[in-house]
C-alpha cells in the first residue's frame, strides 16, 4: 500500500501526517513541532527533517513521496520559493533541498491550494458539491489567499500564481501593501485590516470578533460600518473570482471563514457585482478544520 506523506509548513509549526489512502483516508501517524522560522532557512530545513524522522520511527514507515503546503509558492522556472510570509524562504531552493535531505521525491504546493484540495476531497465540497470540477478555496484570516483545483488537481498556473487574489487590487487609496501595491484585498479585508479600520474611525482598538459582536448587538456605529465594509469589498473581490473562473464551489477558510455573515450578506454583495443574472455558486464553511492543511499537503502526491 503507498501511504499518503504529508508536510504543512507554517511560521510557528510544521506538521506531519502520513495518511492510509480512501475516500476517507485513515491518519497512520501525526505529529507537530514547532517551525521557529525566525530561526532562518537552514533550522526551518532542521526541523523538517526531525519531523520526517520522528514520523519514520512512530510508523515503521518510509517515504518515496512527500507532498508539502508552504506559505508561499514555488516558482516554476527558477525552481526558488518567493511570495512567502516566511520570508527566510523566499530565493531557496526548498524542493530541490529537501528532496536531496529526505531522499523522496517532494511536490510542493502553497498553503491555499492545499486547503482547496483537502475541502475538495474530503471536506465540504465532497459533501455537498461532490461533482464539483473546479474549485476556488479561499483563505481569510492574518492574511488573504487562494488555490484553484480543476478535476482534482491543483492549478498552479505559469508562474505559480493560480488562485492568488488576495493581491489583486481593489481599493487604490488603500494602504501599502508589501506586494508593492496599495489597497489589494489583503490589505483589505484581512483580519489586522479590519481592525485597524475600525481603530482609524473609532479611535478604540478592538479584535475583530469584538468588532462583530458590537455590530450584532447594533450598538457601536463604528463597529456596524466596519462590518458592512468588509462584506461589501468581499463581495466585489470574489465576484472577480467567479467572473473570471466560474468556480463550481467557493469555499472560505481561515479564522475568518467562521463569520456567518459572509455567506449571506456577503454572498448578496457579490450578486452586484456578477455577470449573470443572479449568483449560482455555493459559498461553503469548511469542514475539515486545521486538518486541511496537512491533508491536502500528503493528497499532492496520491
Amino acid at each position: 500500500m503507498d501511504y499518503l506523506w504529508g508536510i504543512d509548513l507554517g511560521g510557528t509549526k510544521v506538521e506531519g501526517i502520513i495518511l492510509k489512502p480512501g475516500k476517507t483516508p485513515e491518519p497512520v501517524s501525526r505529529i507537530r513541532i514547532p517551525s521557529t522560522a525566525e530561526k532562518g532557512y537552514d533550522h526551518v530545513v532542521s526541523q523538517i527533517v526531525k519531523l520526517v524522522e520522528m514520523l519514520k520511527k512512530e510508523s515503521g514507515l518510509a517515504p518515496e513521496k512527500i507532498g508539502m503546503g508552504t506559505p508561499g509558492i514555488l516558482d516554476p522556472r527558477t525552481q526558488k520559493m518567493k511570495n512567502c510570509n516566511s520570508q527566510c524562504l523566499n530565493g531557496m531552493s526548498l524542493k530541490k533541498d529537501m528532496q536531496r535531505l529526505l531522499g523522496a521525491q517532494i511536490e510542493i504546493a502553497n498553503d491555499a491550494n492545499c486547503f482547496a484540495l483537502a475541502e475538495t476531497r474530503y471536506g465540504i465540497v465532497k459533501e455537498m458539491t461532490p461533482d464539483a470540477k473546479v474549485v476556488f478555496g479561499v483563505i481569510m484570516g492574518t492574511g488573504v489567499g487562494g488555490g484553484v483545483v480543476i478535476n482534482g488537481k491543483v492549478w498552479n498556473g505559469r508562474q505559480g500564481i493560480g488562485g492568488e487574489w488576495g493581491h489583486n487590487v481593489l481599493d487604490e487609496k488603500g494602504e501599502l501593501c508589501y506586494c508593492g501595491k496599495n489597497g489589494c484585498v489583503e490589505k483589505t479585508i484581512s483580519g489586522p485590516e479590519i481592525e485597524k479600520y475600525y481603530s482609524n474611525i473609532s479611535n478604540n482598538s478592538l479584535s475583530l470578533k469584538e468588532i462583530l459582536e458590537r455590530h450584532l448587538t447594533g450598538n457601536d456605529k463604528h463597529a456596524t460600518q466596519t462590518i458592512k465594509r468588509l462584506l461589501s469589498m468581499f463581495g466585489k473581490a470574489i465576484s472577480i473570482v467567479i467572473n473570471i473562473l466560474d468556480p463550481d464551489a467557493i469555499v472560505i477558510g481561515g479564522g475568518m471563514g467562521n463569520i456567518d455573515l459572509l455567506y449571506t450578506e456577503g454572498v448578496e454583495e457579490a450578486k452586484k457585482y456578477v455577470f449573470n443574472n443572479g449568483l449560482e455558486t455555493p459559498i461553503l464553511k469548511p469542514k475539515l478544520g486545521d486538518s486541511a492543511g496537512v491533508f491536502g499537503a500528503a493528497s499532492l502526491v496520491e
